[in-house]
Protein backbone atom coordinates (compact mmCIF):
# COMPACT_ATOMS: atom_id res chain seq x y z
CA UNK A 1 0.00 0.00 0.00
CA UNK A 2 1.33 3.32 -0.94
CA UNK A 3 0.70 5.88 2.08
CA UNK A 4 1.48 9.79 2.23
CA UNK A 5 1.48 11.28 6.05
CA UNK A 6 1.19 14.95 5.94
CA UNK A 7 1.70 16.21 8.55
CA UNK A 8 3.72 20.01 10.22
CA UNK A 9 5.96 18.70 12.67
CA UNK A 10 7.64 14.85 12.80
CA UNK A 11 10.53 13.95 14.91
CA UNK A 12 13.16 14.53 14.72
CA UNK A 13 12.98 17.04 12.25
CA UNK A 14 9.86 19.06 14.25
CA UNK A 15 8.47 18.73 17.25
CA UNK A 16 6.28 20.39 20.00
CA UNK A 17 3.94 17.50 21.34
CA UNK A 18 3.04 13.43 20.39
CA UNK A 19 2.11 14.68 17.30
CA UNK A 20 5.83 14.30 15.95
CA UNK A 21 6.34 11.14 18.10
CA UNK A 22 3.26 9.58 16.19
CA UNK A 23 3.63 10.83 12.86
CA UNK A 24 7.28 9.31 13.35
CA UNK A 25 6.74 6.00 14.99
CA UNK A 26 3.63 4.66 12.60
CA UNK A 27 5.00 5.76 9.52
CA UNK A 28 8.19 3.29 10.59
CA UNK A 29 5.94 0.51 11.78
CA UNK A 30 3.89 0.79 8.75
CA UNK A 31 7.29 0.76 6.43
CA UNK A 32 8.23 -2.33 8.79
CA UNK A 33 5.07 -4.29 7.51
CA UNK A 34 5.88 -3.59 3.99
CA UNK A 35 4.28 -0.63 2.76
CA UNK A 36 5.72 2.44 0.71
CA UNK A 37 5.43 5.16 3.28
CA UNK A 38 6.83 8.59 2.26
CA UNK A 39 6.44 12.18 4.69
CA UNK A 40 5.79 15.50 3.95
CA UNK A 41 6.32 18.49 5.88
CA UNK A 42 7.12 21.93 5.71
CA UNK A 43 11.22 22.41 6.22
CA UNK A 44 11.26 25.27 9.25
CA UNK A 45 13.93 27.57 9.58
CA UNK A 46 15.88 25.06 12.65
CA UNK A 47 15.83 22.29 9.88
CA UNK A 48 19.22 22.83 7.97
CA UNK A 49 18.99 23.01 4.41
CA UNK A 50 23.02 21.05 4.63
CA UNK A 51 21.68 17.88 6.18
CA UNK A 52 18.86 17.78 3.51
CA UNK A 53 19.46 16.72 -0.68
CA UNK A 54 17.73 19.04 -2.36
CA UNK A 55 15.95 17.47 -5.16
CA UNK A 56 16.39 19.13 -8.70
CA UNK A 57 12.62 19.97 -9.71
CA UNK A 58 10.91 23.35 -8.31
CA UNK A 59 7.54 22.37 -6.59
CA UNK A 60 4.26 25.18 -8.26
CA UNK A 61 1.51 25.47 -6.03
CA UNK A 62 -1.36 27.80 -6.66
CA UNK A 63 -2.26 29.62 -3.60
CA UNK A 64 -4.84 32.27 -3.41
CA UNK A 65 -4.24 34.72 -6.20
CA UNK A 66 -1.34 33.03 -7.89
CA UNK A 67 1.54 30.07 -7.48
CA UNK A 68 3.97 29.99 -5.08
CA UNK A 69 7.44 28.02 -6.04
CA UNK A 70 8.72 26.10 -3.07
CA UNK A 71 11.94 23.82 -3.43
CA UNK A 72 11.48 20.07 -2.22
CA UNK A 73 14.54 18.59 0.24
CA UNK A 74 14.76 15.09 1.03
CA UNK A 75 16.09 13.04 4.04
CA UNK A 76 14.80 9.67 6.36
CA UNK A 77 13.78 9.50 9.47
CA UNK A 78 16.63 8.27 11.46
CA UNK A 79 17.71 4.00 11.12
CA UNK A 80 14.79 3.20 8.58
CA UNK A 81 14.93 4.78 5.55
CA UNK A 82 11.31 6.31 5.92
CA UNK A 83 11.82 8.54 2.86
CA UNK A 84 10.71 12.66 4.81
CA UNK A 85 10.71 15.48 1.64
CA UNK A 86 10.47 19.21 3.01
CA UNK A 87 8.60 22.32 1.40
CA UNK A 88 11.07 24.76 1.52
CA UNK A 89 9.52 28.50 1.35
CA UNK A 90 11.29 31.12 2.84
CA UNK A 91 8.38 34.05 3.28
CA UNK A 92 6.43 31.39 4.89
CA UNK A 93 8.40 28.56 6.90
CA UNK A 94 11.73 30.44 6.83
CA UNK A 95 11.17 31.51 10.06
CA UNK A 96 11.54 30.63 14.15
CA UNK A 97 8.71 28.43 15.61
CA UNK A 98 6.68 25.93 13.71
CA UNK A 99 2.90 27.71 14.61
CA UNK A 100 4.42 30.68 16.49
CA UNK A 101 6.92 32.79 17.75
CA UNK A 102 5.41 31.38 20.93
CA UNK A 103 3.80 28.23 21.85
CA UNK A 104 0.71 30.69 23.20
CA UNK A 105 1.05 33.19 19.92
CA UNK A 106 0.37 31.78 16.10
CA UNK A 107 1.51 33.45 13.18
CA UNK A 108 -0.75 35.46 11.09
CA UNK A 109 -0.36 34.14 8.32
CA UNK A 110 -0.63 30.32 9.59
CA UNK A 111 -3.86 29.94 7.12
CA UNK A 112 -1.89 30.42 3.98
CA UNK A 113 1.14 28.43 5.37
CA UNK A 114 -0.99 25.02 5.94
CA UNK A 115 -2.91 25.78 3.19
CA UNK A 116 0.28 25.49 0.91
CA UNK A 117 1.47 22.22 2.92
CA UNK A 118 -1.92 20.89 2.08
CA UNK A 119 -2.41 22.21 -1.48
CA UNK A 120 1.45 21.07 -1.80
CA UNK A 121 0.84 17.85 -1.57
CA UNK A 122 -1.02 16.53 -4.47
CA UNK A 123 1.70 18.48 -6.64
CA UNK A 124 4.39 16.66 -4.95
CA UNK A 125 2.75 13.12 -5.74
CA UNK A 126 2.24 14.49 -9.04
CA UNK A 127 6.17 15.32 -9.16
CA UNK A 128 7.37 12.16 -7.82
CA UNK A 129 5.11 10.30 -10.43
CA UNK A 130 3.85 8.80 -7.28
CA UNK A 131 -0.16 8.58 -6.49
CA UNK A 132 -0.98 7.14 -2.62
CA UNK A 133 -3.71 5.05 -1.81
CA UNK A 134 -3.55 6.70 1.63
CA UNK A 135 -3.20 10.46 1.72
CA UNK A 136 -3.12 10.64 6.12
CA UNK A 137 -3.34 14.04 7.36
CA UNK A 138 -2.71 14.74 10.73
CA UNK A 139 -4.64 17.03 12.97
CA UNK A 140 -5.54 21.06 11.39
CA UNK A 141 -2.30 21.94 9.54
CA UNK A 142 -3.24 19.28 6.66
CA UNK A 143 -6.75 18.61 7.63
CA UNK A 144 -7.75 20.75 3.99
CA UNK A 145 -5.63 18.20 2.46
CA UNK A 146 -9.04 16.01 3.06
CA UNK A 147 -11.62 19.10 1.64
CA UNK A 148 -8.89 19.73 -1.38
CA UNK A 149 -8.68 15.41 -2.47
CA UNK A 150 -12.65 15.34 -2.57
CA UNK A 151 -13.29 18.85 -3.74
CA UNK A 152 -10.88 19.02 -6.05
CA UNK A 153 -8.75 15.80 -6.72
CA UNK A 154 -11.25 13.23 -6.92
CA UNK A 155 -11.98 14.05 -10.37
CA UNK A 156 -8.07 13.69 -11.57
CA UNK A 157 -5.24 11.12 -10.48
CA UNK A 158 -6.67 11.10 -7.51
CA UNK A 159 -9.64 9.42 -7.74
CA UNK A 160 -9.09 6.19 -5.64
CA UNK A 161 -6.75 7.83 -3.31
CA UNK A 162 -8.24 7.52 0.26
CA UNK A 163 -8.62 10.56 2.94
CA UNK A 164 -8.14 9.68 5.96
CA UNK A 165 -7.79 12.45 8.49
CA UNK A 166 -6.41 11.85 12.53
CA UNK A 167 -7.31 13.89 14.98
CA UNK A 168 -4.56 14.96 17.73
CA UNK A 169 -6.45 16.84 19.74
CA UNK A 170 -9.79 19.00 18.93
CA UNK A 171 -9.16 21.66 21.04
CA UNK A 172 -6.83 23.12 18.02
CA UNK A 173 -8.71 23.55 14.93
CA UNK A 174 -6.80 26.11 12.56
CA UNK A 175 -9.38 29.09 13.02
CA UNK A 176 -8.85 32.03 10.68
CA UNK A 177 -10.87 34.93 8.88
CA UNK A 178 -13.05 33.72 6.26
CA UNK A 179 -11.11 35.62 4.07
CA UNK A 180 -8.64 33.24 4.01
CA UNK A 181 -10.64 30.76 2.09
CA UNK A 182 -9.46 31.97 -0.72
CA UNK A 183 -6.05 29.55 -0.16
CA UNK A 184 -8.57 26.02 -0.29
CA UNK A 185 -10.84 27.48 -3.55
CA UNK A 186 -11.14 28.02 -7.12
CA UNK A 187 -12.03 30.84 -8.37
CA UNK A 188 -15.39 29.47 -9.16
CA UNK A 189 -16.09 28.78 -6.10
CA UNK A 190 -14.70 31.83 -4.12
CA UNK A 191 -18.51 32.64 -2.95
CA UNK A 192 -19.33 28.64 -1.81
CA UNK A 193 -18.12 28.43 1.89
CA UNK A 194 -19.92 25.13 2.65
CA UNK A 195 -17.38 22.94 4.34
CA UNK A 196 -15.08 25.47 5.49
CA UNK A 197 -17.15 28.05 7.42
CA UNK A 198 -17.98 27.26 11.02
CA UNK A 199 -19.60 30.08 13.58
CA UNK A 200 -18.56 33.24 11.01
CA UNK A 201 -15.07 31.75 10.79
CA UNK A 202 -12.66 29.38 8.51
CA UNK A 203 -11.91 26.10 10.59
CA UNK A 204 -9.55 23.94 8.66
CA UNK A 205 -10.54 21.00 11.36
CA UNK A 206 -14.37 21.12 9.87
CA UNK A 207 -12.77 21.21 6.53
CA UNK A 208 -11.19 18.01 7.72
CA UNK A 209 -13.51 16.18 9.51
CA UNK A 210 -16.63 17.01 6.89
CA UNK A 211 -14.34 16.15 3.85
CA UNK A 212 -12.28 13.14 5.33
CA UNK A 213 -13.60 9.06 4.17
CA UNK A 214 -12.52 8.02 7.62
CA UNK A 215 -11.63 9.91 10.88
CA UNK A 216 -9.55 8.92 13.49
CA UNK A 217 -8.49 9.65 17.03
CA UNK A 218 -6.40 8.84 19.26
CA UNK A 219 -7.80 6.65 21.96
CA UNK A 220 -10.94 4.46 22.30
CA UNK A 221 -12.05 6.95 24.87
CA UNK A 222 -11.38 10.35 23.97
CA UNK A 223 -13.61 8.90 20.24
CA UNK A 224 -16.30 8.34 22.55
CA UNK A 225 -16.16 11.86 24.52
CA UNK A 226 -15.31 14.51 21.29
CA UNK A 227 -19.01 13.42 20.37
CA UNK A 228 -20.60 14.94 24.03
CA UNK A 229 -20.68 19.25 24.18
CA UNK A 230 -17.81 19.02 27.10
CA UNK A 231 -14.83 18.13 24.91
CA UNK A 232 -16.74 18.46 21.60
CA UNK A 233 -15.38 22.21 21.43
CA UNK A 234 -18.23 22.84 19.09
CA UNK A 235 -17.84 20.09 16.74
CA UNK A 236 -19.40 17.47 18.86
CA UNK A 237 -22.78 17.41 16.71
CA UNK A 238 -20.64 17.08 13.48
CA UNK A 239 -18.70 14.32 15.32
CA UNK A 240 -21.65 12.74 16.40
CA UNK A 241 -23.04 12.41 12.52
CA UNK A 242 -19.73 11.29 11.57
CA UNK A 243 -19.76 8.35 14.57
CA UNK A 244 -19.50 5.68 11.87
CA UNK A 245 -16.45 6.99 10.21
CA UNK A 246 -14.70 7.84 13.75
CA UNK A 247 -12.34 5.15 15.06
CA UNK A 248 -10.21 5.29 18.03
CA UNK A 249 -7.20 3.90 18.23
CA UNK A 250 -4.68 4.37 21.02
CA UNK A 251 -1.03 5.55 20.40
CA UNK A 252 1.64 3.11 20.87
CA UNK A 253 5.03 4.18 22.05
CA UNK A 254 8.43 3.73 20.96
CA UNK A 255 10.18 1.42 22.65
CA UNK A 256 13.23 1.77 20.45
CA UNK A 257 13.77 5.86 22.40
CA UNK A 258 11.44 5.15 25.55
CA UNK A 259 13.30 2.41 27.23
CA UNK A 260 15.57 2.35 31.10
CA UNK A 261 17.26 -0.77 29.64
CA UNK A 262 18.83 1.02 26.73
CA UNK A 263 18.07 4.62 27.27
CA UNK A 264 21.59 6.33 25.89
CA UNK A 265 20.62 9.46 28.33
CA UNK A 266 20.41 7.27 31.75
CA UNK A 267 23.83 5.44 30.46
CA UNK A 268 25.47 4.00 32.64
CA UNK A 269 22.60 4.07 35.13
CA UNK A 270 20.21 1.91 33.03
CA UNK A 271 17.75 -0.02 34.57
CA UNK A 272 14.79 -2.50 34.00
CA UNK A 273 12.12 -4.81 35.55
CA UNK A 274 14.70 -7.39 36.86
CA UNK A 275 17.81 -4.67 37.61
CA UNK A 276 16.10 -1.63 39.35
CA UNK A 277 18.89 -0.31 41.16
CA UNK A 278 19.97 2.03 38.55
CA UNK A 279 16.79 4.15 39.15
CA UNK A 280 17.77 4.96 42.30
CA UNK A 281 20.84 6.00 40.90
CA UNK A 282 19.22 8.19 37.89
CA UNK A 283 17.19 9.69 41.11
CA UNK A 284 20.00 11.06 43.00
CA UNK A 285 21.89 12.67 39.60
CA UNK A 286 18.56 14.15 38.79
CA UNK A 287 18.06 15.70 42.26
CA UNK A 288 21.30 16.72 42.09
CA UNK A 289 21.75 18.10 38.71
CA UNK A 290 18.59 20.11 39.69
CA UNK A 291 19.51 21.15 43.00
CA UNK A 292 17.11 19.32 44.65
CA UNK A 293 17.87 17.75 48.30
CA UNK A 294 19.72 14.30 47.25
CA UNK A 295 17.52 12.09 49.75
CA UNK A 296 16.07 8.83 47.97
CA UNK A 297 13.13 8.56 50.98
CA UNK A 298 11.57 11.56 49.59
CA UNK A 299 9.07 10.83 46.61
CA UNK A 300 10.00 12.86 43.56
CA UNK A 301 7.13 13.83 41.33
CA UNK A 302 8.15 14.56 37.27
CA UNK A 303 5.96 16.67 35.82
CA UNK A 304 7.20 17.02 31.57
CA UNK A 305 4.17 19.12 29.60
CA UNK A 306 3.10 21.84 27.62
CA UNK A 307 2.25 24.68 30.05
CA UNK A 308 -1.24 24.95 28.50
CA UNK A 309 -4.50 25.06 29.78
CA UNK A 310 -5.41 21.64 28.59
CA UNK A 311 -2.64 20.32 30.79
CA UNK A 312 -4.50 21.12 33.98
CA UNK A 313 -1.92 24.06 35.13
CA UNK A 314 -4.32 26.58 36.05
CA UNK A 315 -5.47 24.27 39.16
CA UNK A 316 -1.75 23.03 39.57
CA UNK A 317 0.40 26.41 39.11
CA UNK A 318 -2.02 28.98 39.31
CA UNK A 319 -1.11 32.00 42.05
CA UNK A 320 -2.18 32.31 45.02
CA UNK A 321 -5.36 29.30 44.04
CA UNK A 322 -3.10 26.86 42.65
CA UNK A 323 -1.97 23.42 44.08
CA UNK A 324 1.54 22.79 44.13
CA UNK A 325 2.41 25.68 46.88
CA UNK A 326 0.55 24.02 49.41
CA UNK A 327 1.11 20.60 48.56
CA UNK A 328 4.88 22.10 48.34
CA UNK A 329 4.54 23.38 52.11
CA UNK A 330 2.64 20.82 53.47
CA UNK A 331 3.79 17.41 52.18
CA UNK A 332 7.62 15.31 52.32
CA UNK A 333 7.92 15.71 48.26
CA UNK A 334 9.93 16.76 45.80
CA UNK A 335 8.37 17.97 42.12
CA UNK A 336 10.78 18.61 39.12
CA UNK A 337 9.13 20.25 36.26
CA UNK A 338 10.19 20.86 32.91
CA UNK A 339 7.73 22.48 29.84
CA UNK A 340 7.05 25.92 28.10
CA UNK A 341 3.81 27.35 27.21
CA UNK A 342 1.53 30.03 28.39
CA UNK A 343 4.16 33.11 29.88
CA UNK A 344 1.78 33.97 33.14
CA UNK A 345 2.47 30.20 34.00
CA UNK A 346 6.81 29.92 32.98
CA UNK A 347 6.78 33.22 35.16
CA UNK A 348 4.87 31.86 38.04
CA UNK A 349 6.83 28.45 38.09
CA UNK A 350 10.06 30.66 37.88
CA UNK A 351 8.47 32.46 41.07
CA UNK A 352 7.87 29.17 43.10
CA UNK A 353 10.96 28.10 41.88
CA UNK A 354 12.73 30.60 43.71
CA UNK A 355 10.48 30.61 47.13
CA UNK A 356 10.70 26.14 47.02
CA UNK A 357 13.31 24.07 48.02
CA UNK A 358 11.80 21.25 47.30
CA UNK A 359 10.42 22.56 43.04
CA UNK A 360 12.67 22.55 40.27
CA UNK A 361 11.74 24.50 37.15
CA UNK A 362 13.52 24.07 33.59
CA UNK A 363 11.65 26.54 30.95
CA UNK A 364 11.61 25.15 27.61
CA UNK A 365 12.35 21.83 26.49
CA UNK A 366 15.29 19.49 27.03
CA UNK A 367 15.32 15.78 25.53
CA UNK A 368 18.07 14.44 27.49
CA UNK A 369 16.10 15.67 30.68
CA UNK A 370 12.59 14.83 29.87
CA UNK A 371 14.37 11.52 29.54
CA UNK A 372 16.40 11.76 33.07
CA UNK A 373 12.85 12.97 34.81
CA UNK A 374 10.91 10.08 33.73
CA UNK A 375 13.68 7.62 34.84
CA UNK A 376 14.47 9.48 38.03
CA UNK A 377 10.95 10.20 39.45
CA UNK A 378 9.03 8.34 41.51
CA UNK A 379 5.79 9.45 39.94
CA UNK A 380 4.44 11.67 37.30
CA UNK A 381 1.72 14.17 37.70
CA UNK A 382 -0.54 14.86 34.58
CA UNK A 383 -3.95 16.43 35.72
CA UNK A 384 -4.99 17.07 31.99
CA UNK A 385 -8.55 18.85 31.70
CA UNK A 386 -8.86 16.40 28.84
CA UNK A 387 -5.99 14.60 27.61
CA UNK A 388 -6.79 12.61 23.65
CA UNK A 389 -4.57 10.09 24.34
CA UNK A 390 -1.04 10.87 25.93
CA UNK A 391 1.99 9.65 25.29
CA UNK A 392 3.96 10.79 28.51
CA UNK A 393 1.94 8.21 30.71
CA UNK A 394 2.98 4.97 28.41
CA UNK A 395 6.61 6.17 29.06
CA UNK A 396 6.27 6.74 32.71
CA UNK A 397 4.78 3.11 33.12
CA UNK A 398 7.66 1.83 30.93
CA UNK A 399 9.53 3.77 33.48
CA UNK A 400 8.70 2.67 36.65
CA UNK A 401 7.45 6.59 37.40
CA UNK A 402 3.71 5.80 38.63
CA UNK A 403 1.19 8.06 36.58
CA UNK A 404 -0.79 10.35 38.65
CA UNK A 405 -3.16 11.11 36.14
CA UNK A 406 -6.82 12.59 35.77
CA UNK A 407 -9.48 9.92 34.62
CA UNK A 408 -9.84 10.70 30.68
CA UNK A 409 -9.15 10.55 27.72
CA UNK A 410 -5.94 7.90 26.84
CA UNK A 411 -5.32 7.98 30.13
CA UNK A 412 -8.03 6.00 31.56
CA UNK A 413 -7.13 3.44 28.26
CA UNK A 414 -3.41 3.24 29.97
CA UNK A 415 -3.73 3.49 33.61
CA UNK A 416 -5.04 0.92 36.24
CA UNK A 417 -6.21 2.81 38.97
CA UNK A 418 -4.75 1.77 42.42
CA UNK A 419 -6.68 -0.96 44.62
CA UNK A 420 -6.09 -0.43 47.84
CA UNK A 421 -7.15 -3.11 49.35
CA UNK A 422 -5.55 -5.56 46.45
CA UNK A 423 -2.31 -3.55 46.80
CA UNK A 424 -2.37 -3.22 42.66
CA UNK A 425 -2.48 -0.90 39.64
CA UNK A 426 -0.16 1.10 37.50
CA UNK A 427 -1.04 4.48 38.91
CA UNK A 428 -3.71 6.78 40.78
CA UNK A 429 -6.43 8.13 38.36
CA UNK A 430 -9.01 11.10 40.35
CA UNK A 431 -11.78 12.68 38.00
CA UNK A 432 -12.67 16.04 39.83
CA UNK A 433 -9.81 18.87 38.14
CA UNK A 434 -9.74 21.75 40.90
CA UNK A 435 -7.06 23.08 43.46
CA UNK A 436 -9.23 20.53 47.00
CA UNK A 437 -9.04 17.73 45.00
CA UNK A 438 -5.60 17.58 43.34
CA UNK A 439 -4.32 18.21 46.93
CA UNK A 440 -6.25 15.47 48.18
CA UNK A 441 -4.81 13.18 45.63
CA UNK A 442 -1.38 14.29 46.64
CA UNK A 443 -1.98 13.32 49.98
CA UNK A 444 -3.09 9.93 48.60
CA UNK A 445 0.02 9.14 46.60
CA UNK A 446 2.10 10.42 49.89
CA UNK A 447 -0.18 8.17 52.07
CA UNK A 448 0.70 5.47 50.00
CA UNK A 449 4.57 6.07 49.54
CA UNK A 450 5.57 6.43 53.01
CA UNK A 451 2.89 3.59 54.66
CA UNK A 452 2.71 0.93 52.21
CA UNK A 453 5.87 0.87 49.49
CA UNK A 454 5.49 -2.25 49.26
CA UNK A 455 1.98 -1.64 47.00
CA UNK A 456 4.69 0.92 45.33
CA UNK A 457 6.93 -1.86 44.50
CA UNK A 458 4.49 -4.40 43.39
CA UNK A 459 2.99 -1.26 41.22
CA UNK A 460 5.59 -0.28 39.48
CA UNK A 461 6.60 -4.00 38.47
CA UNK A 462 3.01 -4.27 36.93
CA UNK A 463 3.65 -1.04 35.40
CA UNK A 464 6.74 -1.68 33.77
CA UNK A 465 5.07 -4.91 31.99
CA UNK A 466 2.88 -3.14 30.50
CA UNK A 467 3.81 -2.81 26.91
CA UNK A 468 1.80 -0.08 23.84
CA UNK A 469 3.32 -1.21 20.87
CA UNK A 470 2.73 0.75 17.84
CA UNK A 471 2.62 -3.03 15.84
CA UNK A 472 -0.82 -3.19 17.57
CA UNK A 473 -1.73 0.47 16.51
CA UNK A 474 -0.17 -0.16 13.04
CA UNK A 475 -2.26 -2.63 12.58
CA UNK A 476 -5.67 -0.49 13.74
CA UNK A 477 -4.43 1.67 11.19
CA UNK A 478 -4.50 -0.27 7.98
CA UNK A 479 -8.14 -1.77 9.63
CA UNK A 480 -9.40 1.54 8.76
CA UNK A 481 -7.48 2.20 5.47
CA UNK A 482 -8.78 -1.17 4.38
CA UNK A 483 -12.39 -0.49 5.42
CA UNK A 484 -12.02 2.88 3.82
CA UNK A 485 -10.61 1.50 0.33
CA UNK A 486 -13.36 -0.83 0.20
CA UNK A 487 -15.71 2.09 0.61
CA UNK A 488 -14.56 4.17 -2.00
CA UNK A 489 -13.56 0.83 -4.44
CA UNK A 490 -15.86 1.27 -7.73
CA UNK A 491 -17.02 4.94 -7.05
CA UNK A 492 -16.37 6.68 -10.27
CA UNK A 493 -14.00 9.76 -9.84
CA UNK A 494 -15.43 13.38 -10.44
CA UNK A 495 -16.37 16.31 -8.63
CA UNK A 496 -17.95 15.91 -5.36
CA UNK A 497 -20.06 18.72 -4.05
CA UNK A 498 -19.75 19.26 -0.49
Amino acid sequence: MRILMVTSEVFPFAKTGGLADVASALSRELKRMGHDVRILMPRYYHIDRASLRKRDEALGIWLGRGEEWTAVYESELPGDGVPVYFLDHERYYGRDGIYGARPDEGFKDNAARFALLSRGAFQFCRMLHWIPDVIHCHDWPSAPACYLLKKEERWREFGKTLGVLTIHNLGYQGVFSLEDALYLQRESDRFNLSGLEFAGALNFLKAGIICADEITTVSPTYAGEICRPEYGFGLDGLLTYRRSDLTGILNGADYSDWNPETDRFLAPDNYSLDSIAGKARVKKKLQARLGLPVDSKVPLVGVVTRLVEQKGVVELFAPVQGALYSICRDMAVQFAVLGSGEKWCEDELEHLNSRLGNLAYYRGYNEELSHYIQGGSDFCLMPSRYEPCGLSQIYSLAYGSLPIARATGGLVDTVENYDQSAGRGTGFLFNDLSPHVLYQVLGWVMDTWYNRRDHIRRMRRIAMKKRFLWETSAQAYLGVYEKGLTKIKGTSPGRVRV
